[in-house]
């Protein structure tokens, strides 16, 4: 946004950062903590109780990634076209039955079909969050807010690795996934009584806060040249070139990202020879790194409007120090500065990745486009812990690590080849102008 139009819009109502953020954020911290707690009930005395081996928690973990295909499309359509309050509030009841239910498993088996499970439940929640947004948040904002949002990671990394860490201690695996579930309900009634929708559903806002957002958001649409809402299909969506190259490029990240946290505890357990107390305490410092990282390269995005430029430089520092925590395993201190490295570019891209979508598609198309980016990409969310866990059993943990590497530098090349429209540049903003707007 340039300097002109921040001073027409200085005097703008800025509630929408107060009032829809901070719930968005906690009921996603909440959806990453029971996805991950696993990560840390493996090498905290579940890989023991059940006979887990690397291969076997390796499909534990990614197995709930199969299940986070089933929601993903059908959850952007929903928040388009109906509520995602309502959708995100019976989710959060399912991963609390869930994840206590978890908590009681007597066999592997049971564990694969209730990770499985919570894939599901959990499938349609960040399409819907990422479609509120669009519907919050003008293009100029987009970057930031879902930036925030995505912040959710790191967050929840810093709560859940000592919290975890304590549980077990004091108590033991299986109140881990107890706890944390109970903690749904208790977010429930949070977003039950202050999300909603869209700006023209919330009773707090200002009469000139609504009229922006609906205008502005309104002039954005209208600016997004050949993508009409007639053809606002699954086909259409699934025919465009450039929706392959955002799957694929999501698929690599994810790779890399959840190979990395469901595995993070492990490593650190062994390279350190540490209690999963003391890792719980060492696993704070990347997710500290991480929410650094976000806000930095958001902000840069925003301010130049490179988002290609911004995706792929944080890919590939992600697989330079994923490469380097192995290379410096012999001096322990360097590996672990290695792994936090990590943490800083964990997720440093995918607040820039995700404003991407509206930028190409109509509303009518994003929604659904981010449900297939996700649920295609997210596969790779099967396929990194998998993979590690396999080539732990036939090589070790070094091989594991190095495919996570290449995984992420072949995400960053795929950013560089995006399209140039999708970039934001220096366009005029569609408010003031929206017929001069580039295409």
């Amino acid at each position: 946004m340039n300097t002109s139009t921040q001073a027409l819009h200085a005097d703008i109502p800025r509630q929408r950062w107060l009032r829809i953020i901070p719930p968005i954020l906690i009921a996603c911290i909440i959806s990453y903590m029971d996805r991950v707690n696993i990560a840390f009930a493996m090498p905290g005395g579940m890989d023991e109780e059940l006979g887990i081996s690397a291969t076997m928690a390796g499909l534990a973990g990614g197995i709930f990634f199969i299940g986070y295909l089933f929601l993903q499309v059908p959850g952007g359509k929903i928040a388009v076209h109906g509520s995602g309050k309502k959708f995100i509030g019976w989710s959060l009841v399912a991963w609390a039955v869930i994840s206590v239910l978890t908590g009681l498993v007597t066999s592997q088996y049971q564990l694969l079909v209730l990770r499985f499970l919570l894939g599901v439940a959990e499938g349609g929640m960040l399409p819907v969050v990422l479609t509120m947004i669009s519907n919050w948040f003008p293009d100029a904002e987009r970057g930031r807010a879902n930036a925030i949002v995505i912040m959710f990671v790191p967050i929840a990394g810093i709560i859940t690795a000592p919290l975890s860490g304590w549980i077990i201690t004091a108590l033991d695996w299986r109140w881990l996934f107890i706890i944390e579930g109970l903690m749904s309900i208790v977010v429930l009634v949070l977003w039950a009584f202050t999300v909603y929708d869209r700006p023209q559903e919330a009773r707090w806002i200002s009469e000139a806060e609504k009229n922006y957002l609906v205008k502005t958001l309104a002039a954005e649409q209208q600016a997004i040249a050949g993508k009409e809402v007639k053809n606002a299909s699954l086909s259409a969506v699934l025919s465009d070139k450039t929706m392959w190259q955002l799957i694929a490029l999501n698929f690599f990240y994810q790779t890399g990202i959840y190979g990395y946290t469901l595995w993070l505890p492990t490593i650190l357990k062994e390279l350190t020879h540490t209690s999963i107390g003391q890792v719980g305490v060492l696993a704070i410092l990347p997710y500290i790194g991480a929410i650094a990282g976000m806000f930095l390269f958001s902000s840069l995005s925003d301010r130049t409007g490179k988002r290609k430029l911004f995706v792929s430089l944080p890919l590939i520092g992600f697989a330079l120090c994923m490469f380097l925590s192995v290379a410096l395993k012999e001096h322990t201190w360097l590996a672990y500065a290695a792994l936090v490295g990590c943490g800083f570019f964990l997720q440093s891209a995918a607040g820039v990745f995700w404003t991407i979508p509206a930028r190409l598609f109509s509303a009518e198309m994003a929604g659904g486009a981010r449900g297939v980016i996700n649920a295609l990409g997210n596969l790779g969310g099967f396929c990194g812990p998998y993979a590690v866990g396999v080539l732990i059993t036939l090589y070790s943990k070094d091989a594991g690590v190095y495919c996570l590497a290449v995984s992420l530098a072949l995400a960053s090349l795929l950013a560089l080849l995006l399209p140039a429209k999708c970039d934001a540049g220096a366009e005029p903003n569609p408010t003031v102008n929206p017929h001069k707007r580039a295409a």
